[in-house]
């Protein structure tokens, strides 16, 4: 007993640390006490290495036992029966853990000092005006600012109240969660795809349309198949309807869309599509039928106007009219801040209006290149050294900026696409019209949006001969010589011979006798009913001995071995007096 008893104490004297509390407990007493700590009623770090006898033994008994359900407060029940709660370990319970109860063993936990504000991110109790995120932020996120801004709500979508006005019908149906299958056409940054995406965002608040985005550029016939199967089973298994947006529809060719046709027949998606092409040509005509097509026009300049005050609203820009009171505030303000501050950007009102005039209507290109305006003038900012006092000046972009950031003027012009064939045939109709100042200026549009010039050339030899024609027979060689000329120079010094041709075209009389004379033959022969009439005898050729005997070129008089004009006949006995000049053709046959 004694060698016992001797044991014990000396067991006593070995201390081990407790993983949980880091505090010193002898080897007999640490897993009692490891019971009790785990449910946090265990000494922490700086207690005594040895505990009185009382202590030892309170925590040396066994854990009590507890109910598994651990949503109810046990306290009252147990003092009243006098258990002890059970221990429940912490990776059990749901709780979000202390700081101090995630610090890993043997390390105190490390207490967090309170976040400071991000000098880029200005909240709204600082001023009124500027947005959540800062200008550089917003500018440095790695999107076009296109994108960052991108309307999500109808009564940020400007330019197009003609489709979406307050009394339209596309707009009812929005408000209604009702959206029929649409075919979006316009030009580029007219809005197609966000109002694809405003269409997504009203749809999903009821909770019953999913809205699934492709593009036609990088989708394959089975993706399509797959999203098209995922929209029958979420109709069938959670009656919730599937929007699928196409951008870019036209890029897929007739077969690949007859894969929508018999989905959008039956409702089971509702099809979206957009595209800059004309649908009339490059949309199948069975799938046109099921979808409603909405025009959208090129964004007027006030539109654009209204875009680019929105965006300077979210960047935070201050805009300095044409007063000059604006001008002298920003010179009395503008050396105010330190190095060590962000500088204030000011943007001139005639450089955002320059911005409306010169993109075109084109709302991507607007904001890009006001983004980029503002990039560059940032830059070159970081890059001035302060003056002698430490201070820079406040940043200003103006005209002569965003002209450099957009080049030149965002002309619309796709040389394989509609417009290409519009402004063609605006410069032929304006040369048939004599008006000279028309026909250079739809020229100088194909030209400067990059149109081939001996395509243009060619249309003007062709012009030549049919709405000039016999009027001014010099017409012809006047345009061939400038396609000859065109393609010995080329672009751009070519540029004025073309000019030359368009304008001697367009003041030279006009007659089109020979092309509506033409257009009558083909009309006979095409209308004729029946075999075709055959060649006289007496107009073909005997060049063997056979063919003389056959009566070929028999009777046949020699033009020229007469004085007098000669009387025989040219056309065949069933067209005999035609006047192909006078002719007013019929559909239903042919002949006089």
């Amino acid at each position: 007993m004694a060698l016992k008893a001797g044991s014990v104490s000396a067991s006593r004297t070995v201390t081990v640390q407790c993983p949980v509390c880091s505090g010193d407990f002898g080897v007999s007493d640490i897993n009692a006490h490891l019971d009790v700590c785990l449910l946090g009623g265990g000494r922490r770090s700086g207690a005594p290495a040895t505990q009185p006898q009382d202590d030892t033994r309170t925590e040396s008994k066994p854990p009590c036992k507890k109910a598994r359900v651990s949503g109810e407060s046990s306290s009252g029940r147990a003092s009243e029966s006098g258990t002890c709660p059970a221990p429940v370990f912490t990776m059990f319970h749901r709780t979000k853990l202390s700081e101090q109860e995630r610090a890993p063993p043997h390390f105190p936990a490390k207490r967090t000092p309170p976040e400071e504000p991000d000098p880029g991110v200005t909240g709204a109790s600082d001023q009124a005006g500027p947005p959540t995120k800062s200008l550089r932020a917003l500018l440095d996120c790695g999107k076009p600012l296109a994108e960052v801004l991108r309307p999500s709500s109808l009564d940020e979508y400007f330019g197009q109240s003609r489709v979406l006005g307050e009394q339209s019908l596309l707009r009812t149906l929005l408000h209604a969660h009702d959206v029929p299958s649409l075919i979006l056409w316009g030009p580029p940054g007219c809005g197609k795809t966000t109002l694809a995406h405003i269409i997504a965002r009203n749809s999903k608040k009821n909770g019953t349309t999913r809205f699934v985005t492709l593009s036609a550029t990088s989708t394959s016939t089975s993706e399509v198949r797959e999203v098209i199967k995922q929209a029958q089973n979420e109709l069938r298994l959670c009656k919730r309807k599937t929007i699928l947006f196409i951008d870019e529809i036209h890029r897929f060719n007739k077969s690949q869309q007859d894969t929508f046709l018999p989905h959008v027949e039956c409702g089971t998606v509702t099809l979206i599509g957009a595209t800059t092409e004309n649908p009339s040509f490059q949309v199948n005509a069975a799938l046109l039928s099921r979808c409603r097509v909405l025009v959208l026009e090129r964004l007027s300049v006030e539109a654009m106007g209204a875009v680019l005050r929105r965006a300077v609203a979210a960047l935070g820009l201050s805009v300095l009219g044409v007063q000059e009171t604006d001008r002298q505030n920003y010179d009395a303000g503008s050396t105010a801040r330190t190095v060590e501050s962000e500088p204030k950007v000011y943007i001139e009102q005639k450089a955002l209006d320059t911005i409306a005039h010169l993109c075109d209507g084109d709302a991507r290109a607007g904001l890009n290149g006001l983004q980029l305006a503002i990039q560059a003038r940032i830059s070159a900012t970081k890059l001035a050294r302060p003056g002698a006092d430490g201070k820079t000046k406040d940043i200003l972009v103006q005209e002569e900026h965003v002209k450099e950031g957009l080049q030149r003027s965002h002309i619309l012009y796709d040389k394989a696409g509609e417009e290409h064939y519009n402004c063609i045939s605006a410069l032929h109709k304006s040369m048939r019209g004599s008006h000279e100042n028309a026909a250079l200026y739809w020229l100088g549009r194909m030209l400067e949006g990059g149109e081939d010039p001996l395509y243009v050339a060619r249309r003007l030899v062709r012009f030549a001969s049919e709405d000039v024609g016999l009027a001014d027979p010099s017409a012809l060689p006047q345009a061939v010589s400038a396609f000859q000329a065109c393609h010995f120079i080329g672009m751009p010094e070519c540029e004025v011979i073309l000019a030359q041709c368009v304008v001697y075209l367009a003041r030279a009389p006009k007659s089109v006798e020979v092309y509506m004379a033409y257009n009558n033959v083909k009309s006979c022969l095409r209308n004729h009913q029946g075999p075709l009439p055959p060649v006289p005898l007496h107009l073909r050729n005997a060049p063997t001995r056979l063919m003389k005997e056959l009566g070929y070129a028999k009777g046949y008089k020699y033009n020229p071995a007469f004085r007098e004009p000669v009387q025989q006949d040219y056309l065949p006995e069933e067209l005999k007096g035609m006047n192909f000049f006078t002719w007013k053709p019929s559909a239903s046959k042919s002949g006089p």
